[in-house]
């Protein structure tokens, strides 16, 4: 399901088609629904989502506290089963999908172990799955905290580093068995503004190199626009695709964009729809 707001800033729904059907789908979720066992009564967290996610996109999805964006995340990653419905992961199930540890999940708290060097928490996923030899671990690791920036704090412990430091280390981990598609629930939630506005930086240059598909989780309107291709809106619980808007967005790091005319369009749209729930 496609809704385009009303605003006229937004590209033309007819193009999102185009571009959508021109694109390679790499996520397909087909009539996905999530119940949880209550006390009285099961809990409806998701219902009969639908939904489309082309490769190489950044898609955010956002919505109200409860919406069942977070169970999402993880019905996508195979975490948890849906209790009806499916998701295909380019044409596999998710769960063969995640059999050939093709996703990378960074969450809110970055899960770091606090007596491994940063060398050691990027390098656990490598040693655990005994992929390569230690040299080429060795190599790979270095590779990746050298991507995130992080190369000259190798030898450093987790509370040695600043928030912002401990989720690239966070990032470089789930990058570390080189997956296609990279799912991040609230990575910047427990930031400062001004370190995390440094992050979607850092995150949008990542995205780039590597060529991922992102699927991001967030509370922030303005946080999802600045990062995303496309944002996901959810409706309350019992949480279902409301709507998909497509974004206007220079697709380079560029803070000056938070303050353009444009910008702050979306802005009233993504809010004028949010608040209509």
């Amino acid at each position: 399901m496609l809704v385009k707001p009303t605003g006229e800033i937004f590209p033309s729904i007819e193009q999102v088609i185009s571009d959508s059907i021109a694109a390679r789908t790499a996520i397909e979720i087909r009539d996905v629904s999530m119940s949880f066992a209550g006390k009285c009564a099961a809990v409806d967290a998701l219902v009969d989502v639908n939904l489309c996610i082309p490769e190489n996109r950044f898609i955010s999805i956002i919505g109200r506290s409860g919406c069942g964006k977070s169970t999402l995340l993880r019905i996508i990653s195979n975490l948890i089963p849906p209790t009806r419905g499916e998701v295909r992961v380019h044409g596999l199930s998710s769960i063969e999908y995640q059999r050939r540890k093709k996703f990378g999940f960074v969450f809110q708290d970055a899960s770091l172990f606090a007596w491994k060097t940063v060398f050691q928490n990027v390098e656990l996923p490598l040693a655990i799955l005994g992929s390569g030899s230690p040299a080429e671990r060795k190599e790979k690791v270095l590779d990746l905290l050298n991507l995130v920036h992080l190369d000259a704090f190798a030898d450093h412990y987790p509370a040695q580093l600043s928030g912002g430091m401990r989720q690239r280390v966070s990032i470089a981990r789930a990058l570390s068995y080189e997956p296609d598609i990279l799912l991040m629930d609230e990575p910047f939630g427990a930031l400062d503004d001004f370190t995390r506005h440094e992050m979607h930086d850092e995150l949008i240059r990542i995205w780039k190199t590597r060529g991922l598909t992102v699927v991001f989780v967030t509370h922030s309107l303005s946080e999802a626009l600045y990062l995303s291709d496309q944002i996901v809106v959810m409706a309350p619980r019992p949480g279902r695709v409301k709507s998909i808007v497509p974004v206007l967005n220079p697709r380079v790091s560029n803070p000056a964009f938070r303050a353009g005319a444009d910008y702050v369009r979306q802005m009233q749209e993504l809010e004028a729809l949010i608040h209509e729930q």
